[in-house]
This record gives C-alpha cells, structure tokens and sequence, in this order.
C-alpha cells in the first residue's frame, strides 16, 4: 500500500467521494478528477455506464473526453488523474494517449475485482503494467487509501 502526502491524500479523496455520488446515482462506483501540477482540480468525471447506457463510460474515459477538448497534451503532461480504483487497460491506453502524465489510485485491480464478487468482469492488467508498453513515462501512484475507497463499494453491496 502507498502512503500519500497531504496534496494527493486530499485529491485522492475527492476521487474517492465522486465514486460514491456515482453509486449514488445508480452507476457502479468509480469517480477520476484531473489537477495540475499546483494541485487545482481542472476537472471532474463520474462512472456513467448504467444512466448513460454506455458500456465505455468509466470514470477515467468520462474525463478523457472532457479534458481533450480543452487541453492540450503538453498541458496535460504536467497534470495527474486522480481515480478511486485503479484505471482498467482501456482507461489506462486513453490517460497514455491523452498525454496524462501522472495516475493516482485508490483500489487495486485485485481488491476490485474481491468487491465485486461473481458479478466481476475486470481484466486483469495492472495500469502500471499497461503504461509501462508506451514510449513516454506515466508515473503511476497506488493502491492508496484503499480502506477509503473500499468502504463505497461495500455500501454499494448491501
């Protein structure tokens, strides 16, 4: 588990409590926010698979496509997405592509797949792992606050 500093420990967290506005409003419980490197949050993204009857609509890709348009990639080269669960290999190849340079995490891919029981359906890619094939560097930061993070999908379940 990685422990975080005060700047990332609160981005983190309003990650973390975008997933639960996201289960909140019916979709599974992911939630991403875009700062710069001064730590401003530029932007905001909730999981919409469910109201958006969008399969690709997680949280990371939701923000993605918000940020494109109004960044350019050099800007957000020196940005990090902050997001409750680690990003899948789509997400992962979308922050590559957007020119993200930095991803922090809160669950594991492992523990998020535990969560979700018989009814996963994760591909089991760490982003790390994922960013690492590309040909510039993305700092990858996690799992962190994972306890935090946890905690909505387990009031996801009851």
């Amino acid at each position: 588990m990685t422990v975080l500093g005060p700047p990332d420990a609160t981005l983190l967290r309003q990650a973390i409590a975008l997933s639960a506005q996201a289960r909140d409003a019916g979709d599974q419980p992911y939630g991403a926010l875009l700062a710069d490197a001064d730590g401003r949050v530029l932007l905001e993204a909730r999981n919409t698979q469910v109201t958006g009857r969008d399969l690709s609509a997680h949280a990371e890709l939701n923000l993605v496509r918000a940020a494109s348009p109004r960044f350019d990639r050099d800007a957000l080269s020196a940005c990090t997405v902050y997001a409750s669960g680690e990003p899948c290999a789509m997400c992962a190849g979308a922050l590559y592509w957007s020119g993200v340079g930095r991803v922090v995490y809160g669950l594991s891919i492992e523990t998020m797949t535990e969560l979700g029981g018989a009814d996963a359906d994760e591909l089991m890619l760490h982003c790390a792992d994922v960013l690492a094939y590309g040909l510039r560097p993305v700092e990858v930061v996690g799992p962190a606050l994972e306890e935090e993070a946890r905690r909505v999908f387990e009031e996801t379940a009851r």
